[in-house]
């Protein structure tokens, strides 16, 4: 059947999906920025610290819905895409995103404790005083399945899904070149959190090659007479505006010596999370001194 439909398909136009963009932006937006805030706020006697957290139960959520909304946006892609690779990218993707919540649950919950994210797992002084020694590599092998492993399995999957979908956004009506009202208000809160996603996830070489690999594919359909449509315009926009707001992030941090140093590669992009510890907790603390 999808076989037989390959030509028939090529050309056929999809109108903006505002239903699954908004609900894309909305569980982006509670279920995964907002897990570590809800872990934060809530009271801690309701989540004690051998439990799992308000936000390991959003993490949950967000493993079971995400997958859901990166299947039905595939499914109304205009063209039909390769369907095996879509599945294993959405098994890796489940793997990766529930290796991250076990990872990340613990590794929050150390703040709690005194745990500093803009610290390495040696130099933060809850961790180095351990005893034995042996225990600082488990919390080590901890931080390497939370901040490598798992967001290798959880992010390459993620963008390999959202640029196979972009590979049918295409249309030789001008007509459909162009983006609603919804898809425009839409667009900033979507950005903002790509922005997160990138600076929280480490995760800029993976950003930036899926959109330089964007950025060709419209150049080679552009040859073809083929432009974007409304679709794939939010989306292409939408990774252009993140990049703007990474080159005013790291801009606004680029002389940080603390979190230079907790990022010394030639690419230094600061973790957000690092900046709230390294700053906004001590804004916290000297406001509760007074």
């Amino acid at each position: 059947r999808h076989g037989a439909g390959k030509n028939e398909d090529t050309f056929k136009t999809s109108p903006f999906h505002l239903d699954l963009w908004f609900y894309f932006t909305l569980q982006n937006w509670v279920l995964d920025f907002g897990r570590p805030i809800a872990m934060i706020i809530l009271p801690l006697e309701w989540f004690p610290l051998n439990k799992p957290s308000a936000g390991d139960y959003f993490h949950m959520a967000y493993n079971v819905i995400t997958p859901f909304l990166l299947l039905k946006l595939i499914e109304r892609s205009p063209k039909t895409l390769p369907r095996s690779m879509v599945y294993v990218s959405i098994i890796m993707f489940v793997m990766g995103a529930s290796i991250h919540l076990v990872g990340d649950s613990v590794n929050h919950r150390l703040i709690f404790s005194g745990y500093q994210h803009h610290l390495s797992v040696r130099e933060n002084p809850i961790i180095k005083n351990l005893k034995p020694e042996t225990l600082i590599d488990s919390f080590e092998l901890l931080y390497y399945y939370d901040e490598y492993l798992g967001h290798s399995m959880w992010y390459i999957p993620f963008f390999l899904i959202l640029f196979i979908y972009f590979t049918g956004c295409f249309t030789p009506v001008e007509e459909e070149s162009r983006m609603p009202v919804a898809a425009l208000l839409l667009m900033g809160p979507s950005s903002l959190y790509y922005w997160y996603l990138v600076t929280e996830g480490q995760i800029f070489i993976l950003y930036i090659f899926t959109f330089f690999a964007m950025m060709a594919l419209v150049m080679h359909q552009k040859r073809k007479g083929l432009v974007l449509d409304s679709n794939g315009l939010f989306l292409f926009y939408s990774f252009i505006i993140t990049l703007v707001l990474i080159a005013v992030w790291v801009v606004w941090l680029w002389n940080d010596k603390i979190l230079r140093k907790k990022y010394p590669g030639v690419i230094y992009i600061p973790e957000p999370w690092a900046f709230y510890t390294l700053h906004m907790n001590n804004l916290h603390a000297a406001k509760e001194s007074l």
